[in-house]
């Protein structure tokens, strides 16, 4: 079905949305309308021309394709009900799902849109805010053959690697196990600086060093060095909490299969071990601070 309108609607302008949808903005060459909570990154967005819509209801019933960029499962399910997505959605409209969200409730919305003739797709987004920024994001995309060919020209405006992961959920399993992987390794980097810095090395000699060997990864020249070494975890950054978030979705995955997989419930401790000491809304990698202690 060719679009009627074509325009994008987009919900969630926070640390990753509003940049993307910036360059959505700039890029697509479609009409934007856009809604957050927050009146500020609306006004920006808006002076660089995307219309600033009222509500959620506003901005799906004005869209074709309908990006949202929420925090998580919970804030999702919040604009699909209600006066929400399901309410006002029309047939042959795309729902485009950009954070990371539990894999059942994304099955689930994709069914009941479905049944209305619509479509939902999972890509959820990897890499930094400043990636978001440049457009040079990576992302795994769940959807059909044809819905992802549909979608993909869109999701290029802000990425430069999309990666078609399989059917619907299948984005989100991946982008779930990539994060757990990513915060058993930023834990094993925080063990071993604390184990450094008692033993008489210097942990950024530590971790340039480990950066030449096997021991190397992008957890280690990122949240290792620019986070670990210098203490610097701030709070508008990818939060403890959210890393519990997320982690919380891979070992529902893993009982779901009757899997223990008890690295992951390691992590889980210590990530609640942090946000129990006030660390909740720092840069997850703050769980160096807390060794020992």
């Amino acid at each position: 079905m060719m679009p009627a309108y074509n325009t994008i609607g987009f919900i969630g302008l926070g640390v990753m949305g509003e940049p993307i949808c910036r360059n959505l903005v700039k890029k697509s060459g479609k009409r934007m309308i856009a809604f957050d909570v927050a009146a500020e990154p609306l006004a920006r967005l808006q002076a660089e021309g995307a219309k600033a819509a009222g509500s959620v209801a506003d901005v799906v019933r004005q869209s074709d394709w309908l990006f949202l960029c929420l925090p998580s499962a919970k804030h999702v399910r919040a604009v699909f009900e209600g006066d929400g997505i399901l309410k006002n959605i029309r047939s042959g409209q795309i729902v485009v799902d950009l954070g990371t969200s539990s894999v059942g409730q994304t099955r689930e919305f994709a069914k009941l849109l479905q049944a209305k003739d619509a479509s939902w797709a999972d890509a959820p987004i990897a890499r930094t805010r400043q990636a978001a920024q440049d457009g040079t994001l990576s992302v795994m995309v769940g959807a059909t053959p044809a819905l992802y060919t549909e979608i993909e020209p869109l999701i290029g405006c802000f990425a430069t690697d999309v990666t078609h992961c399989g059917d619907v959920g299948s984005g989100q399993v991946t982008k779930i196990l990539n994060n757990m992987v990513l915060f058993e390794t930023v834990n094993a980097l925080a063990e071993a600086v604390a184990v450094a810095k008692q033993n008489g090395v210097d942990p950024k000699l530590l971790l340039d060093t480990l950066s030449k060997g096997s021991a190397d990864s992008f957890a280690l020249r990122n949240h290792g060095m620019k986070a670990i070494v210098p203490g610097n975890f701030p709070e508008r950054a990818f939060s403890t909490e959210y890393a519990l978030k997320d982690l919380s979705y891979a070992l529902e995955l893993a009982a779901d299969a009757g899997l223990k997989i008890r690295g992951a419930e390691l992590v889980r401790t210590i990530l609640q071990e942090a946000i129990d000491a006030g660390s909740g809304d720092n840069y997850f990698p703050v769980i160096a601070k807390h060794i020992g202690r």
